[in-house]
């Protein structure tokens, strides 16, 4: 990893946690429009829906298909939630899946650092945020994601990445402009709307990586140490039913009881039912038992 792009994903961990202390002062002197927050809302959902079900599940896993147009606009999306190119998002994440937990994976807890409290607090923290100045984007694009590496629509949106993230920032600025009509407007929509969105998308993604590979519950025969963790159901979209999704990596939902709430896939049904998904990957209850510890 280069010295630049080091920067630079320091400075994509660290000028949104900023911003964010920023934006909870203003919260706590009531300096907080609620159209901010409804800006902030709205572009926290069309990105992190794009992650999940875009960069993730579609993207990464083939859990089921859309049109090609469908595809870019996830992966337009998807790049505004500033976690890297799509095709260097899901070489990574195929990466993971290929050595989960063991030598290889970029961003296990478990490997590499020593025992005792100092280790598992070191493993933690590579598997959030540290792994990001290490071995994010290190993933051979010709080995996990071929598929997009060769398809020239993905090729073109991941060398846009940059204006993109231009554009996470300018779209909720301008549309804090739209519903004010002034320059502190825009401001607290660049605020709210990109800033502090774009930290709050990080962080929920990241605790995939980290505590759902620390904490919570198992039920499955899997060769790695995944978790769920019920609490980042809603925040994560339905990503933090992990551990359902290590033992059925293909699945379009990941949350595999009635209890276990999974946005995404309510998602994905629905485009389904309106004819924009298809051939739509379910795990019946035969194969889960099958695999249950």
């Amino acid at each position: 990893m280069t010295s630049v792009e080091k920067a630079a994903n320091l400075a994509a961990v660290v000028v949104p946690f900023v911003a964010t202390i920023a934006a909870i002062a203003l919260l706590w002197r009531s300096l907080v429009n609620p159209a901010d927050l409804a800006i902030a809302a709205v572009m926290y959902l069309l990105t992190a829906i794009s992650i999940t079900v875009g960069f993730h599940r579609l993207l990464t896993h083939r859990s089921f298909q859309t049109s090609k147009p469908l595809e870019y606009v996830f992966a337009v999306f998807g790049s505004m939630a500033v976690q890297g190119p799509v095709i260097s998002w899901v070489a990574d994440h195929r990466k993971h899946h290929a050595h989960s937990d063991v030598e290889g994976d970029p961003h296990s807890p478990h490997v590499g650092h020593d025992g005792g409290v100092r280790g598992v607090l070191q493993g933690l923290w590579h598997a959030h945020a540290g792994w990001l100045m290490s071995t994010q984007g290190r993933a051979d694009w010709r080995r996990y994601a071929p598929d997009l590496y060769e398809d020239r629509g993905m090729r073109l949106i991941g060398r846009r990445f940059v204006p993109l993230v231009f554009a996470s920032l300018a779209i909720p600025a301008l549309a804090g402009y739209a519903v004010s009509g002034t320059l502190a407007g825009a401001a607290t929509g660049l605020l709210w709307g990109g800033l502090v969105r774009i930290f709050f998308v990080h962080h929920i993604t990241w605790s995939v990586n980290s505590v759902c590979h620390f904490l919570g519950t198992r039920r499955f025969e899997t060769d790695d140490r995944s978790t769920n963790v019920f609490w980042l159901a809603l925040p994560s979209l339905g990503e933090s039913w992990h551990h359902n999704h290590h033992a059925f990596p293909r699945s379009a939902g990941h949350g595999l009881k009635r209890w276990e709430l999974d946005p995404s896939a309510l998602i994905i049904s629905t485009l389904e039912k309106l004819g924009l998904a298809w051939n739509v990957v379910r795990i019946s209850p035969e194969r889960q038992s099958q695999r249950i510890a």
